[in-house]
């Protein structure tokens, strides 16, 4: 079975709320995926001991993410682990897939949820997938097989750099067509 590795850093968290106070000490992040209790392994972050602001890990995880799994989730928890302050469901297609290069750092946010589903702070962290020197990524793959276009292929009338592999999206207003009529 193969598994991937990302590289998951848990940067701070804002508001977070514990009895209707703020939580600035003593609490720390668990991550795991989604899936199977067999093959998914939990990684924590050190306890925040800061005062001031809200908790401040900037901690590196490296966690091995298999092949079925479809989320990361993580949590916010104090008291040596009792209290489950704030969790979040991220889906892995966020940051593995798409157009980007598979080592691009991602800098993402997610809103927390405490344990009845009320809004508590949001999670700051940044992402990017572990990928070995000599293997060939998705994204140098989709940009071969010629199915991905750059600016530097595509004519808008803008001065392109080459090859940069930016798109260059135009925004049209949808309101100054005319509306057919039927």
């Amino acid at each position: 079975m193969a598994t991937r590795y990302i590289e998951l850093t848990v940067i701070a968290a804002e508001n977070l709320q514990s009895n209707r106070k703020p939580l600035k000490k003593n609490s720390f992040v668990t991550v795991r995926t989604d899936a199977t209790v067999t093959t998914s392994k939990s990684y924590r972050t050190a306890e925040t001991d800061s005062e001031g602001g809200g908790p401040r890990w900037n901690e590196k995880l490296v966690i091995e993410v298999p092949t079925q799994a479809r989320n990361l989730i993580m949590e916010v928890q104090c008291q040596n682990g009792a209290r489950t302050i704030g969790a979040a469901t991220i889906p892995l297609t966020d940051f593995i897939g798409g157009w980007v290069p598979e080592s691009y750092m991602h800098f993402l946010s997610y809103r927390l949820r405490d344990e009845r589903g009320v809004r508590n702070g949001i999670m700051n962290i940044s992402v990017r997938m572990k990928v070995d020197e000599g293997a060939t990524s998705t994204y140098s793959r989709k940009l071969s097989s010629g199915c991905a276009k750059t600016s530097s292929q595509t004519r808008l009338g803008y001065p392109a750099v080459d090859n940069s592999g930016v798109v260059t999206g135009v925004p049209v207003n949808w309101n100054s067509y005319s509306r057919v009529q039927y």
